[in-house]
């Protein structure tokens, strides 16, 4: 294993998951890399709800703070893409902290967890 800065960006991935969820996540981290590692689509009944994965200890977010949310998970997602190569550097991950979330597709209860893969946030 060849270290840089990209573990950096990872390291950075698994800890921004481990405030969401509340607890570590290595249980979705392997989860997540088995949907990257098939291109089928789960099933609906597969589907994992992004309010079922977050600490239950919070309250759901509502709207500004939902957005903020789900940026910031797409985020955090990039930076644990199994192919170091294809990770964000920690300046575009710092570029797309600071830029404005996008609004939602849908109402926060309906977002699944894989709908926070399609986009990706941090290549510019």
């Amino acid at each position: 294993m060849r270290v840089d800065e990209k573990c950096d960006v990872y390291s950075f991935g698994v800890i921004t998951m481990e405030v969401v969820l509340g607890r570590h996540p290595g249980d979705l981290i392997s989860y997540f890399s088995s949907l990257e590692s098939t291109s089928s689509s789960t099933s609906n009944d597969q589907q994992v709800l992004l309010k079922d994965i977050i600490d239950q200890r919070l309250s759901l977010p509502v709207v500004q703070s939902a957005e903020d949310l789900v940026s910031t998970m797409k985020i955090a997602l990039a930076c644990l893409n199994g192919n170091p190569q294809l990770r964000p550097t920690m300046q575009q991950v710092s570029q797309a902290l600071g830029r404005q979330s996008l609004p939602l597709p849908s109402p926060f209860k309906s977002i699944k967890f894989e709908e926070l893969l399609s986009d990706v946030v941090c290549n510019d």
